[in-house]
């Protein structure tokens, strides 16, 4: 028997109005103009946002623009490089791998790859998938990653390259970001499945899913329609924003490269919401989705003094924790001019998921807190606001160390020696080769892992040059050049600590032409 269209109509709106009523306040009344100011003030071009609650999108919508002078809106399927909100996939992908029989989570390594190494011959022993997973293999946070971050460097040879990372930390004790591990880990699969990495998490989660709008690479993102465009305002005087190209980041892609929108996202989080089903459908098994959630690594276990949460540990590609004491699980996601989170409360039924397109702010997560905060009941603290005025004193550190570093180049001092004595191949064990040749009154470097990437170096004193590079993001430093008598040694430059914290030395071996 068919219902009347009004009746139908009528049914929709009740429905829909008692949806909205137990939304909290903050949600229904507040958010768009909560994320309008808060976009002003930390200067984002376009954000799209998707919450889900009891099993149902609340919210999916997009804000601002995909590209800054035009009009083109953000919607809820634009898209945006989510980057290491992609090592969920991968890790769910493992897990099931393993749930089928194909392989264990405690399988060595080396059962893999026989000539798989790390810097500790001990730990090369030892190391397990779950290890590479679980970012406990004792490297520093991103080590590494200046030379695997979009580089031309293939898979295997950044997983070849681990075996030079000296490691500060103890092997499964120590917590460390490490994107290197998840390639390593993204490789074995096409070891026991005869598909790669990207074939097989686009065949068994995202396309059973109904995610037809999220690509597995980065390359050819700029052409797809509707992409937002990336954006930093780091590295500069007057704090404007700069357009970044693309990252292409396809070379670590079991790390980050995959590219959604936040309707697409939202059909993920109702999937980990529901152990495991959506559209009435079992997509992965419940117990696939309880493995990537065991806590692996202890990140902290302290009491936090700015959220009401207690401990944060790493599982296989998310971070649990616990906010107002319900169990969260979350993950951040960061390439040059996007910064992105996903976010589940099973015990709530939540799930949130927000993509910008400008990397230096912390709006995207005081956001995500914002919005827990509204649903589980802490008091409304204006997280965005209190944050913006904290870091005020650091931006404007930035800027004073970048004019001075712009007084000392117009001081015009004279280089030690001759900018031909300076020109040459420099040589670091990890990275590989950088050419330095003379260019005008300075110097310029090309990388050879970089093809797309340049720095200029403008003296300024001390054996110091001024090192900007071609893409902003990568930051400017100081490169101190190493001189015995007439005789350049080396140099040690650095990059953005988006990319790595740390420096890199270069040993010169060959003159300039």
């Amino acid at each position: 028997m068919r219902r009347p269209i009004a009746f139908l109509f009528v049914l929709a709106c009740l429905t829909s109005q008692a949806l909205s009523q137990s939304q909290p306040a903050f949600i229904t009344d507040s958010l768009d103009t909560y994320i309008k100011r808060g976009m002003a003030d930390w200067q984002i071009p376009g954000l799209a946002i998707a919450i889900v609650k009891d099993g149902k999108v609340v919210v999916s919508k997009g804000y601002g623009v995909r590209e800054v002078g035009k009009t083109d809106p953000v919607d809820e399927n634009t898209l945006f490089l989510i980057a290491s909100n992609t090592k969920l996939f991968t890790g769910t992908a493992l897990a099931k791998l393993e749930d089928d029989k194909k392989l264990s989570l405690n399988d060595k390594v080396t059962k893999f790859f026989p000539d798989y190494k790390l810097y500790d011959p001990a730990a090369t022993q030892l190391v397990t998938v779950r290890d590479l997973l679980c970012h406990r293999l004792g490297t520093k946070t991103f080590q590494g990653d200046f030379t695997f971050w979009d580089t031309n460097l293939s898979r295997q040879e950044v997983i070849n390259r681990m075996r030079l990372l000296k490691p500060p930390g103890q092997f499964r004790q120590d917590y460390g970001y490490c994107n290197s591990g998840f390639v390593t880990a993204g490789e074995i699969i096409p070891k026991v499945a005869g598909q790669s990495w990207e074939q097989y998490v686009e065949s068994n989660i995202v396309r059973p899913l109904g995610m037809t709008n999220t690509y597995m690479l980065t390359a050819g993102a700029e052409g797809r329609p509707n992409i937002a465009r990336p954006y930093t305002t780091s590295f500069t005087l007057d704090g404007k924003l700069v357009r970044l190209p693309y990252d292409n980041v396809d070379n670590l892609a079991p790390a980050g490269s995959m590219v959604s929108c936040v309707n697409d996202l939202s059909k993920w989080l109702i999937m980990q919401l529901d152990s495991g089903r959506f559209d009435g459908k079992q997509i992965l098994p419940w117990r696939v989705l309880q493995r990537t959630r065991d806590a692996n690594t202890i990140m902290g276990s302290r009491k936090s003094t700015v959220y009401p949460r207690h401990f944060q540990a790493y599982g296989l590609g998310t971070i649990m924790s616990d906010h107002n004491g319900r169990q969260v699980y979350a993950h951040t996601g960061g390439a040059f001019g996007f910064v992105t989170n996903t976010c589940f409360v099973p015990e709530e039924k939540l799930g949130i998921t927000i993509l910008t397109n400008q990397d230096n702010q912390n709006f995207f997560e005081l956001l995500r807190y914002m919005i827990m905060d509204a649903y589980l009941g802490v008091p409304y603290t204006d997280r965005s606001r209190f944050l913006l005025n904290l870091i005020k004193p650091d931006e404007q550190k930035q800027v004073q160390e970048l004019e001075a570093l712009a007084n000392r180049v117009a001081k015009k001092n004279k280089p030690t020696l001759p900018l031909a004595a300076y020109a040459g191949t420099y040589r670091n064990e990890l990275y590989g080769s950088i050419t330095i040749r003379p260019n005008g009154d300075g110097l310029k470097i090309a990388f050879e892992h970089h093809p797309n990437l340049t720095a200029t170096l403008d003296y300024m004193d001390g054996n110091e040059f001024r090192m900007t590079y071609s893409n902003q993001a990568f930051g400017v430093f100081p490169a101190k050049f190493t001189i015995n008598g007439n005789t350049v040694q080396g140099v040690e430059i650095k990059a953005s600590d988006f990319v790595e914290y740390d420096p890199y030395q270069f040993t010169k071996v060959t003159r300039g032409q």
